[in-house]
């Protein structure tokens, strides 16, 4: 059976920005894969049914995340799936054979992204099946792009030059989930429970990652950095620390908070959330100090 997601035009917004009544913080929290609310005629248009849909989005980590406003810090949440347009991408990194026309020669036909994939508009859901049953058009392409992809980076880097302006730096975490098998390194070591990706140091401040690090470890998850996810599109694009912006990815093994193959909250969905609340404090109290102005 399927399960039931919000079928919509999304004629709203494509985003949800949830702010505190005074940003009090250095710090903004985004989820660029998190939405779920699936657009009827791409419904209509998948080889997939709504649960295999629902295998490429980084489930209910908007929720784990939901109480940054109550640290002084906005949260950006994506309402569009992952599956219909990945934020977490450059704006043009596509497949051509997906497309019933040649692209255009500015457009990223060679990334390791598209290669597997999973470019700006996905041909497959993170689990490796086809998406589409038949080819797109561009224009279908430069739509989701401009009506999606854009208004996402549009609220991001709205938020991250406020904080900017306002304190002096930023620190954005970028908030994802990892399927349970995820975390396993290159060399094949034992699977990480999180993973902070900062771009092998280039991307945010050491003391910052050593923070959430430290903590993270001490509530008795097994963290690792780098590895295998360095960081996106986001953390690479963004993080700028000369330019006193900071990025660091967070990768959250699903199996920790939820049934991966139900796409359901399980019964340690509340003890990841307050975890997830008990880091925001640990950054928002000790960001003056670590982030160099």
């Amino acid at each position: 059976m399927d399960l039931p997601v919000s079928q919509v035009t999304l004629d709203g917004p494509p985003v949800q920005v949830l702010r505190p009544t005074t940003q009090t913080v250095p710090l903004v929290f985004a989820s660029a894969h998190s939405g779920r609310d699936y657009p009827a005629d791409f419904l209509a248009a998948s080889r997939l049914d709504a649960l295999g849909l629902r295998r490429s989005e980084d489930s209910f980590v908007d929720e784990l995340f939901a109480a940054a406003p109550a640290h002084g810090a906005p949260l950006l949440a994506a309402r569009f799936p992952r599956a219909y347009c990945d934020a977490n991408r450059e704006a043009w990194e596509l497949d051509p054979a997906m497309f019933a026309e040649k692209l255009p020669d500015w457009v990223n036909t060679a990334s390791p992204r598209v290669g597997a994939g999973l470019g700006t508009i996905a041909r497959v859901v993170a689990t490796g099946e086809a998406i589409y049953r038949e080819k797109l058009p561009f224009a279908e392409a430069e739509r989701r792009v401009r009506d999606y992809w854009q208004p996402y980076h549009d609220a991001l880097w709205e938020l991250i030059a406020e904080t900017r302006t306002r304190f002096g730096a930023c620190l954005l975490i970028d908030c994802h989930s990892m399927p349970a098998h995820g975390g396993l390194t290159r060399g094949g070591a034992g699977p990480a429970d999180i993973v902070l990706g900062d771009a092998y140091g280039t991307a945010c401040a050491s003391a910052v990652t050593a923070l959430a690090e430290r903590h993270l470890r001490a509530l008795g998850y097994a963290v690792r950095r780098n590895d295998p996810y360095a960081g996106g599109y986001v953390t690479r694009h963004y993080g700028r620390p000369r330019e006193r912006v900071h990025v660091l990815q967070l990768e959250l093994a699903r199996g920790l908070y939820m049934d991966e193959a139900a796409i359901e909250r399980s019964s340690r969905f509340s003890v990841m959330r307050r975890h997830m609340d008990e880091l925001m404090a640990v950054l928002a109290r000790n960001l003056p100090s670590l982030l160099p102005l």
